[in-house]
């Protein structure tokens, strides 16, 4: 029950969020939106759902998730703030010839719904579960995958908190290399790819069927479809930064370090020595793939 509420409550905000946005034509609190969503999921199945119980593993996994989330609300609203808006938006809502695309907004806010219900399916599921899983302190596995949740949540916030200081501080040398991005081209990424795996393989243990619960394989789409919007979406993640992003630094006069840069960085996985892995393990486990390189324009 509580994913069809967790659906219903989503298209309600969505829909909502639309109707409110489109007569004010204003992007301003899609994010924003998009962040309370998951907070409302989070509460919708703990204190509005009768199988809820507070345990170790209930409250680690909600409390990692929410943590998660707020902080994606903060920094996607404080973005926005600081850009005066959102471009993506420009050609719907202040088209320069033509009426507003009503109808085109309204695929924004569907695709944000989606987003937040596939990425939320492990928490329900595990908040919805009747059957009593091992305790957290029993279990190895289970304390590494929460580890490799937090971890995740941590890579992210740290990427995101050193790209903002250095646009802050006026984007030295044309491209980022503090901090973690000294060791991934992607680290916010990595680190939003990484979690979700991780909560997804944690929810196993909640499941009284275990791996053959269907339920669970379903739950995948979390982490499978933060996969696609980020590493197979043109306008979004890595497939956006490195398409038509990467003329940016191969047409101007830091294209020799940056060359050098993104053959010794990793394009996901924070590690060193990348300049040594052999390119077959580069192009499949490392995921650098070959769409993912620069092709210059042809000229006419």
């Amino acid at each position: 029950m509580v994913f069809f509420n967790a659906a219903l409550a989503t298209a309600g905000i969505q829909v909502l969020g639309w109707a409110v946005a489109s007569a004010l034509r204003t992007e301003t609190f899609y994010d924003v939106l998009g962040g309370l969503n998951f907070m409302a999921l989070a509460l919708l199945s703990t204190k509005f759902n009768p199988e809820w119980s507070a345990t170790p593993r209930t409250l680690a996994i909600t409390c990692t998730f929410v943590a998660s989330r707020a902080w994606l609300l903060t920094f996607l609203a404080w973005r926005a703030h600081e850009r005066g808006g959102d471009s993506r938006f420009d050609p719907v809502l202040r088209p320069q010839k033509g009426p507003v695309q009503y109808g085109r907004f309204l695929v924004f806010w569907i695709v944000q719904g989606i987003w937040v219900y596939c990425l939320s399916l492990p928490m329900l599921y595990v908040n919805n579960s009747a059957f009593e899983a091992p305790a957290l302190s029993s279990s190895m596995r289970d304390q590494i995958l929460l580890a490799g949740f937090v971890l995740g949540v941590v890579v992210e916030v740290v990427a995101d908190v050193q790209k903002a200081r250095w646009v802050k501080a006026g984007r030295v040398g044309g491209f980022c290399t503090e901090g973690v991005w000294s060791m991934s081209r992607h680290p916010n990424y990595f680190g939003e790819m990484f979690q979700w795996s991780c909560c997804w393989l944690l929810a196993l243990s909640s499941s009284s069927s275990g791996i053959s619960d269907p339920v669970w394989w379903a739950t995948a789409l979390s982490p499978l479809f933060t996969f696609q919007i980020l590493l197979n979406t043109a306008a979004t993640g890595v497939a956006q930064a490195n398409g038509k992003g990467l003329a940016r630094y191969y047409e101007s006069e830091n294209k020799d370090r940056y060359i050098k840069y993104r053959a010794s960085t990793s394009i996901l996985l924070p590690m060193v020595g990348y300049q040594h892995v052999p390119m077959w393990l580069k192009r499949t486990v490392c995921l650098d793939l070959a769409k993912y390189e620069y092709r210059p324009k042809k000229k006419k």
